[in-house]
């Protein structure tokens, strides 16, 4: 323990190994790099599919959330249910993907736990988390390829883990197992848009999240734009809070992904109407369509939002 939380990357490596144990039964590979890194391919050249996903998003979460499905009566009965009593570390320090890993012609942002060891993007300087002891770490790519050695020696100088210690797993948008991981990120982009609000990351104690799955698509444009949707457009989130009931009520109305003037359109029309331009994109866009924050010591619960089965519709088919 460390600052009174598990370790994320012990956690994670625990989940690996039993992921690698199960390669046949989750249609993914596993082999090595050529620097000695543990590469597992969870849907680029093998099957993959929705178990797979859900594994990663434990892997993401540092071992600090847990996932679950759910089929309810809504036109798309599938969904994902994420939640963390940690989300903090969870969210911020392991699942977010804001490590860029690009080299080349090779474009990657990286999540996971490795991202709490090196400690390299500016998020960490409000984040209080340290674990000097790690012997072993893992990284996410949302890609269909491997990382380079170059990308794989990065992280290793960056984490202080030799390369046969690392584990990098990847999966493209297009394949199931990829929809599944970035739709379990519905909390994460909540927790994200918080902290880009000012709201205190250490008044958010617990939160869950639910989402649908969406089919995947072959087409890169069209897959990432559901994903992106099914969090935007059908994403619910409740984060319970410490603190003031008003500073929770207000969080609540800054929140869901309706406050954005880049809202109303599935999401594949306005990254084509920025050219591709992630970050021409209104960063309010990146919230559920529905938020519920609970003051846990005034016992208020704030909503704000809907899900917007029309543009479900438009978009997940």
């Amino acid at each position: 323990m460390k600052n009174g939380h598990a370790y994320l990357n012990h956690s994670a490596q625990q989940l690996t190994i039993r992921m690698i144990e199960d390669a046949s039964r989750l249609g993914i590979l596993h082999s090595r790099g050529s620097l000695g890194e543990q590469l597992i391919d969870a849907g680029a050249n093998c099957q993959g599919g929705i178990e797979a996903g859900l594994r990663i998003i434990e892997i993401c979460l540092g071992g600090l959330g847990t996932v679950s499905t759910v089929m309810n009566n809504d036109p798309w009965p599938y969904a994902l249910t994420v939640r963390s009593s940690q989300p903090v570390l969870a969210c911020l320090a392991s699942q977010y993907a804001g490590w860029n890993l690009s080299h080349e012609e090779y474009f990657a942002m990286g999540s996971g736990p490795a991202r709490a060891l090196a400690r390299v993007e500016p998020l960490f300087q409000e984040i209080d988390y340290r674990e000097p002891d790690a012997k072993a770490s893992v990284v996410i790519l949302e890609t269909a390829k491997p990382p380079p050695p170059a990308v794989v020696d990065k992280v290793s100088k960056a984490t202080g883990i030799a390369p046969d210690g690392l584990t990098f797993i990847y999966a493209p948008t297009q394949s199931l197992t990829g929809a599944v991981q970035i739709v379990g990120r519905v909390l994460e982009v909540a927790m994200h848009k918080a902290h880009d609000l000012g709201f205190a990351l250490n008044d958010i104690v617990d939160g869950i999240g639910t989402a649908p799955i969406p089919a995947p698509h072959p087409d890169f444009l069209t897959a990432m734009g559901r994903t992106n949707d099914a969090i935007i457009y059908g994403g619910t989130v409740q984060l319970f809070v410490k603190g003031d009931a008003n500073a929770a009520r207000q969080l609540a109305e800054q929140l869901p992904s309706h406050t954005s003037h880049d809202h109303g359109e599935p999401f594949a029309d306005t990254f084509k109407k920025f050219k591709g331009d992630f970050y021409a994109i209104d960063p309010r866009l990146f919230s559920p369509a529905r938020v519920i924050v609970t003051a846990i010591e005034t016992g208020d619960t704030f909503r704000n939002g809907s899900i917007h089965q029309k543009m479900l519709e438009r978009s997940l088919g």
